[in-house]
């Protein structure tokens, strides 16, 4: 399910830890950064957060950090927990071609921010990462690979041989650090996202390998993959509210009775539906003032009025108490910590 993955992805809470784990290290607070990503602490608490709310914080973090190399800095401490379930699916494999082929097919338990390609052709074969979010910064795609560069190692039981990468976005002022992590071959500008090796690496066997773990840890991660597509599907039907809320929030049209007409279905039926997600319309209607808030208060030339306006509270004053409900803080004060 590419499309439904693409608009509602999902990065795991596991996934995150590496990022979170660096800032630790520079003696960064979380907090401060999910004030700077437009998130709330709240949101880092369950099993995962949005795609887009981890590119910001990926972002952030490069940002207050002042670190060109934030996402190889990010990718050099992924661990086996970092995969979530499928990182333990790996270790039961005999080989690292059975690895790159699980990982092609549970990737999305961990994070549905690319995927994985494996290609061969004779003694030659490339890994390549295609990304979901071309426009989003390097920092992606470097974590990423850095990630499979340092956990391969970890998995091998060894230093792998040097092999060429391959990044499609335009090199940095400074290659020391991909040059420390990938070795001399590295190069930009490319078509895609890669890493060509001998084929004949993978036939490496998986030192210790959990062999008869297998069957049992593949039939776990079917069930989640599974679980996870049913849930997207229940998103699809949040995202139309959330979508709909969005187009007729200025006009103060955003009400249940309204929504529910322009998506087909009777108000008991829409009530329905999000009860099955979770969720009911109010709190979804908050939600989505909440990140429209957030955005309209990182442009200057919007005024705490027009704000309210814009998001169909009566009154200035009313949007100022909903938002420090929200997040603890006056608009003014969110205004005021964000990067120029």
């Amino acid at each position: 399910m590419p499309n439904d993955e693409r608009h509602n992805g999902r990065v795991s809470t596991a996934y995150l830890q590496p990022l979170l784990e660096l800032l630790r290290e520079r003696h960064i607070d979380p907090a401060q950064l999910c004030e700077l990503a437009g998130l709330t602490q709240h949101e880092l608490a369950g099993d995962s957060i949005a795609a887009t709310s981890y590119l910001r914080l990926l972002d952030a973090g490069a940002a207050r950090c002042d670190d060109a190399a934030f996402g190889l800095h990010v990718g050099e401490r992924v661990k086996l927990g970092t995969y979530h379930v499928y990182g333990m699916l790996l270790m039961s494999c005999s080989d690292l071609g059975q690895a790159l082929q699980q990982t092609m097919r549970y990737e999305g338990l961990a994070h549905d921010l690319g995927r994985s390609l494996l290609g061969r052709t004779g003694e030659l074969s490339e890994y390549r990462w295609d990304s979901w979010y071309p426009d989003a910064s390097r920092h992606l795609a470097e974590s990423v690979m850095a990630g499979i560069r340092v956990f391969g190692d970890w998995f091998a039981g060894t230093s792998l041989p040097p092999t060429p990468v391959y990044f499609a976005h335009p090199a940095p002022a400074d290659l020391r650090e991909h040059q420390r992590l990938f070795g001399s071959a590295v190069e930009f500008d490319a078509p895609w996202h890669a890493a060509r090796f001998p084929s004949a690496l993978l036939a490496w066997p998986v030192p210790n390998a959990a062999i008869s773990l297998h069957p049992i840890l593949q039939q776990h991660a079917d069930q989640l993959l599974l679980k996870k597509y049913a849930q997207q599907h229940e998103h699809e039907q949040v995202s139309a509210v959330r979508n709909a809320i969005r187009r007729h929030l200025a006009s103060d049209c955003a009400r249940l009775p309204m929504i529910a007409l322009e998506l087909g279905l009777s108000v008991r039926s829409l009530q329905r539906k999000l009860s099955e997600s979770g969720l009911n319309f109010q709190q979804i209607l908050d939600q989505t003032r909440r990140e429209l808030a957030q955005t309209y208060l990182r442009q200057p030339a919007l005024s705490l009025a027009d704000i309210a306006f814009l998001l169909a509270y009566q009154d200035q004053s009313a949007f100022q108490h909903a938002f420090k409900e929200w997040t603890g803080m006056t608009p003014k004060a969110y205004r005021a910590h964000q990067p120029n």
